[in-house]
């Protein structure tokens, strides 16, 4: 049989989504979406444009005519060619995304473009809703997760590599997102029935990228 063709992975905040995701995808020579870029994009241009961030309808309106591009390749996010990349993991960004995620109409009006992007096969999706809502029929689900103290302190160290970082400030920050995330009427995070679950707290990025690999050829 062969090797599953769209493959969706969950988890939280700072779990190694990204990080796991773009590896896997590379390993295979697949397209790499990270679909928290996109809600990372409406939210960094509806603060931008100094949009009510409780205006679900401006947001949803936003979400759906906001040409937002993502390289596979590059890792580049950009909206009508204007380069953000580093913009939507600012602080500001990071305190807003759920709260801009959680409504409706902006996860619809997403969903429809990921969607879309999975349609020729040969993709690697990571996200918080993929597996469940998102790629239901997904080839292969993996979901994920790690203590928010482990997640933390990874978030603390990329920031830290950037310039200034505070790890209070950054675990509260990912205690309240986890609350959102897990409470909120959309799509609430939770790993799909059919998932595996993998923790990565105590694993390295290439051994989690190897339990991935290794699910693969169980699925075929």
């Amino acid at each position: 049989m062969c090797k599953p063709s769209v493959i969706a992975v969950d988890g939280p905040v700072a779990s190694g989504k990204s990080a796991v995701g773009k590896l896997v995808a590379q390993r295979l020579s697949y397209q790499f979406v990270d679909t928290g870029q996109m809600y990372r994009a409406v939210t960094w241009l509806a603060i931008y444009l100094r949009i009510n961030l409780r205006d679900e309808a401006e947001l949803s309106k936003l979400a759906g005519e906001s040409l937002i591009s993502l390289s596979s390749i590059t890792g580049r996010v950009s909206i009508q060619d204007y380069d953000i990349s580093s913009e939507i993991y600012s602080f500001e960004v990071d305190a807003a995304v759920s709260q801009v995620s959680s409504v409706q109409g902006v996860r619809q009006a997403l969903v429809e473009r990921q969607r879309a992007l999975s349609e020729e096969g040969k993709v690697v999706m990571v996200g918080r809703d993929i597996g469940t809502v998102v790629l239901p029929h997904a080839d292969l689900k993996v979901f994920l997760t790690a203590s928010v103290e482990v997640r933390a302190q990874r978030r603390y160290l990329e920031k830290a590599e950037k310039g200034k970082a505070n790890y209070n400030l950054i675990i509260a920050n990912l205690r309240g997102r986890d609350d959102i995330d897990t409470h909120r009427a959309v799509s609430p995070l939770c790993p799909a029935p059919d998932a595996h679950v993998v923790d990565t707290g105590e694993l390295t990025l290439e051994q989690v990228v190897s339990e991935i690999i290794m699910l693969m050829g169980q699925s075929q």
